[in-house]
């Protein structure tokens, strides 16, 4: 089966909302050969909602694109590589609102995604995204607001656009959970706003030990081309090591 090396898309809207993790709970959370990538004595982790269309393969023209909603749970992450430390993020869980993603993600390129239904509300610098999948839900309302930044971690806004544009990079479990697999988001452009954040609830990390995962900040991304590369074929993705089943 042929490997679509290349994916592009257009970014309508991407929420980026992150949480400090106590460190010994975020590395009990990832597979062998990955640790936490700790800032300030925190781990850092958090949700990727991204709303996507004109979605194809890089030979494709952009009005044969498809659409989707999606949400990825992640944690920063370095390893160590065969030209030293790594960093990136440990993708946990993954999930869309189109086929696409669910039927060959991890097989035609990398990225296992489950389907979810998703609701979104959008008004002018506001957006409420809601995502079920069986036990999985997701409920994060922001709004864009440039005098608004506040986080423990980061000490300005562009501090934070600098570490989330250098974890270009996200591991994931394969599709038999023995393995994981690399690919890279990037875009030619790159422009982060400040957040505030209304209302945050996440089956995922409201499941860890209490007080273990606390809200940090939140930043929002819009109208931007993007990229998505598979690297399995590169250093990154060779010589990966095995994930614990």
């Amino acid at each position: 089966m042929a490997i679509i090396r290349d994916v592009r898309a257009q970014l309508r809207r991407r929420l980026l909302i992150s949480y400090r993790i106590d460190p010994t709970v975020a590395a009990s959370l990832l597979p062998d050969g990955f640790r936490p990538q700790l800032i300030d004595g925190s781990a850092l982790a958090g949700v990727c909602v991204l709303g996507l269309e004109a979605i194809r393969p890089s030979w494709i023209s952009r009005r044969w694109g498809l659409r989707s909603e999606n949400a990825a749970h992640r944690m920063a992450v370095e390893r160590d590589g065969a030209d030293g430390v790594e960093r990136g993020v440990f993708i946990f869980e993954r999930h869309s609102s189109a086929w696409h993603p669910v039927l060959w993600g991890g097989r035609l390129f990398p990225g296992v995604h489950r389907k979810a239904r998703f609701r979104v509300d959008e008004s002018g610098d506001r957006y409420a995204v809601s995502m079920q999948a069986g036990p999985h839900t997701l409920e994060v309302d922001v709004e864009v607001d440039e005098g608004e930044w506040s986080s423990r971690v980061f000490a300005s806004l562009q501090q934070a656009s600098d570490f989330y544009r250098a974890g270009r990079v996200g591991w994931s479990r394969t599709r038999d959970g023995r393995r994981v697999e690399p690919v890279a988001l990037s875009s030619t452009e790159w422009k982060v706003e400040a957040a505030r954040l209304h209302h945050l609830r996440s089956s995922f990390f409201d499941a860890l030990p209490q007080g273990s995962a606390v809200f940090d900040s939140v930043v929002v991304m819009r109208d931007l081309p993007l990229v998505l590369t598979d690297e399995r074929g590169s250093a990154r993705g060779a010589a990966l090591s095995p994930a614990a089943p």
